[in-house]
């Protein structure tokens, strides 16, 4: 089970974060996200948890919701899983951009700019 782990304070690391997950069950995987690609490498604030099954994820994500860490109170959600476009496309974001443009629309922007 995919978990969304919100609201981290920028100095948690991913051992930190393993060993509260692993309280409930088997933890295949943290990530925490960070600016890798725009080069700063600061942390965004949030991570993904991979727990080996489903009841245990569940349980996690009960347990740990609104638990305080480091001073900030953390957001545990289960993630939508990333592999499934459709769901994207279920709650709207399916090929469109933050404001709701497609890439199509972007591109055609981007032409009357240049010209």
């Amino acid at each position: 089970m995919n978990i969304y782990v919100g609201n981290l304070p920028l100095e948690v690391t991913e051992d930190e974060l393993h060993r509260e997950f692993a309280a409930f069950g088997e933890v295949t995987s943290v990530i925490i996200m960070n600016d890798k690609y725009i080069g700063s490498g600061q942390p965004r604030g949030y991570a993904f948890v991979e727990m080996a099954s489903k009841p245990e994820g569940v349980t996690a994500v009960s347990s740990l919701s609104d638990k305080w860490l480091k001073g900030h109170r953390i957001t545990v959600i289960e993630a939508l899983p990333l592999s499934n476009r459709n769901a994207g496309e279920a709650i709207g974001i399916g090929g469109h951009n933050r404001a709701g443009r497609n890439r199509a629309g972007k591109q055609r922007e981007r032409k009357h700019l240049i010209s």
